[in-house]
């Protein structure tokens, strides 16, 4: 582990997690990558049983607020995650619901030697003012960097759970704010 990283497991508290695709590279860059992430990442929750308490995949990173597994760390969830996702779209095909046949995606995808920048940011949410901001900050990043213009343009996140009570694409687990 790089010298001054250090990770706070086994306290009970939130983990707003952030990781990035390889040389920030715009990897989820498409509505379908972004769509098969989220699907991996339901996937994952279910397996490892924590609560997703906000996200948004943004197209070159993406940001988690989510509670420690029953099984494992948030390390190995985010190892599981980020494994399942760049196999998955390194193979250069994934099938849309739709249609059912195979969407390529760009080759120099299937080419990189990486996928994600190795590592994590990893931040212990200890308190309601924490998880807010937090919140508030995922929620605006689409805003931020010019991709829409309101949060609830943005599809890929939890904004629509807490702005109208509505599911979104991943379901989100209920904290008090």
């Amino acid at each position: 582990m790089p010298k001054g990283l250090k990770r706070y497991y086994g306290q009970g508290q939130l983990h707003f997690v952030t990781f990035s695709c390889y040389r920030r590279l715009a990897l989820l860059g498409t509505a379908r990558a972004r769509n098969m992430f989220v699907k991996e990442l339901c996937r994952v929750r279910r397996e490892y049983g924590f609560s997703l308490v906000g996200y948004v995949v943004m197209p070159n990173h993406v940001h988690l607020l989510m509670s420690e597994p029953k099984k494992g760390t948030p390390s190995t969830v985010l190892q599981m995650l980020k494994q399942r996702v760049s196999r998955k779209l390194r193979t250069n095909s994934y099938p849309t619901p739709k249609t059912q046949l195979s969407f390529t995606f760009p080759k120099f995808i299937a080419d990189l030697r990486q996928f994600w920048q190795p590592r994590f940011y990893d931040f212990n949410v200890y308190s309601h003012k924490k998880k807010k901001e937090k919140l508030e900050y995922m929620h605006a990043n689409p805003v931020v960097r010019g991709l829409v213009r309101h949060p609830m343009d943005w599809p890929w996140s939890s904004f629509s759970f807490y702005a109208k009570n509505e599911a979104g694409l991943a379901g989100i687990d209920a904290v008090d704010l």
